[in-house]
């Protein structure tokens, strides 16, 4: 379906723009398929780059496939040792409220601080 814009435009036309086409308008100049070829050519290059990046992909995917499981298991392990370790520390170094509270008023002191300083 052709737009009716497209349509309009080509019903009017006036004086200038029939002697415009009548200027530009030529026969095709014999290049021997020379058009051809590198239409083919340019197109064949767009299907390379097409397909390039997912070979690309599921290569380097195969080759990093029995790496990722080693990581896999190592940081399994690891996690394992991480929870233990964890499960197991006390609660004494673990700070207390009013150490908490004393950190916050610091903080905050220093901001104002900070801010009355640009002023």
């Amino acid at each position: 379906m052709a737009s009716k814009i497209i349509n309009m435009a080509d019903r009017i036309k006036d004086a200038e723009d029939r002697l415009l086409e009548s200027i530009f308008v030529s026969t095709p100049i014999a290049d021997d398929g020379f058009s051809d070829r590198v239409v083919r050519r340019i197109r064949r290059h767009i299907w390379i780059r097409r397909l390039t990046l997912p070979t690309a992909m599921f290569v380097g995917a195969a080759i990093a496939s029995k790496p990722l499981m080693q990581l896999i298991t190592v940081s399994a392990s690891l996690l394992d040792v991480v929870l233990q370790e964890a499960i197991t520390l006390p609660a004494i170094p673990l700070p207390q409220l009013p150490l908490i509270l004393l950190g916050g008023a610091l903080l905050v002191i220093a901001m104002l601080t900070v801010r009355m300083l640009e002023e």
